[in-house]
């Protein structure tokens, strides 16, 4: 493999890992801050963490480059997350963890579609199957599956908006701006698009809440981790692989949980969820998997950027 398709999958990787366990950064802000104060918090300290590491000025851009960049910010910051914490509270946080999940398959779908990308196949159709199949036990072991309607429609909106994400920054990638400087825009334009948001709501101003250890750390987290580090990664994992293939490291959010759940909660892994965990697993490899010189254009157009 490739040493650029190494680092891109690499990248990927540790995202997942570092978003399998921002869930624990996020319940204990619940507890002082509303879902709108955490995410306009931790974007704030993103963009800026970002601009004290490189405060290079970007270079002059077209309308339609700062379109494109409004349009990842908006759907990768502003209404992904609006929309998957509105999920939560609107239905059982197993249902959003399943749905959210197909984003891969919105991805390829949009990738094919909108970026001219290689036909999806029926292997990477299959394998989004195991995947899925594989979270859902692990989402649903020991508890019944419940439908809410509304809140279910969410998370396919969150999921269908992380997808229009990684295709906007995929053609991003070829503006030729270093990415760092495109995360950086992304993250102003989601913080612009939240002011509405902000001026309706309740928002607490109140700073000293972060007084506490753990909500400072919490609040670190997500801001540096989760958002300036791994948005970076991610999309320098796009850039390298292509939409398609970065997005599937989604299936790997819960396997992930599920070990922050063992090693935080002192949760145990029962043989149902022992499935689960080997199902997700095969689907990701199968789905990662592509054809070679197909006739069909199997291979992923994206794999040698």
């Amino acid at each position: 493999m490739p040493n650029k398709q190494l680092t891109g999958h690499l990248a990927a990787f540790v995202c997942a890992c570092v978003w399998g366990f921002a869930y624990v950064a996020v319940v204990v802000l619940l507890r002082d801050f509303t879902p709108f104060e955490i995410l306009l918090f931790r974007f704030t300290l993103a963009t800026a963490a970002l601009y004290i590491i490189y405060p290079k000025r970007m270079a002059k851009t077209t309308l339609r480059q700062e379109l494109a960049f409004a349009g990842a910010g908006l759907a990768g910051v502003t209404l992904y997350f609006l929309t998957q914490d509105f999920a939560l509270l609107n239905t059982a946080a197993s249902n959003v963890g399943v749905i959210v999940a197909v984003a891969p398959v919105f991805t390829v779908l949009l990738s094919w579609r909108i970026l001219s990308d290689a036909r999806p196949t029926g292997r990477f159709f299959l394998g989004a199957v195991l995947a899925l199949g594989g979270i859902g036990i692990i989402s649903f072991a020991g508890s019944r599956l419940e439908l809410h309607p509304a809140g279910d429609l969410l998370a396919v909106s969150a999921a269908l908006c992380w997808a229009v994400y990684c295709v906007l920054t995929k053609k991003i990638s070829g503006f030729g701006f270093p990415i760092i400087q495109t995360t950086r825009r992304i993250f102003l334009y989601g913080l612009f698009f939240l002011i509405p948001v902000i001026l309706l709501a309740d928002f607490n101003w109140d700073f000293g809440r972060f007084a506490t250890p753990a909500n400072l750390m919490g609040i670190l987290y997500l801001g540096i981790g989760s958002s300036a580090v791994c948005f970076v990664l991610w999309n320098f994992s796009v850039e390298k692989l292509g939409p398609t293939k970065t997005s599937v490291y989604i299936y790997v959010i819960p396997l992930v949980t599920v070990a922050a759940s063992v090693l935080i909660l002192d949760e145990t892994v029962g043989w149902l969820k022992g499935i689960g965990i080997a199902l997700t697993l095969t689907g990701l490899v199968l789905s990662n998997r592509t054809k070679k010189g197909g006739a069909n254009g199997d291979t992923d157009q994206n794999a040698s950027l």
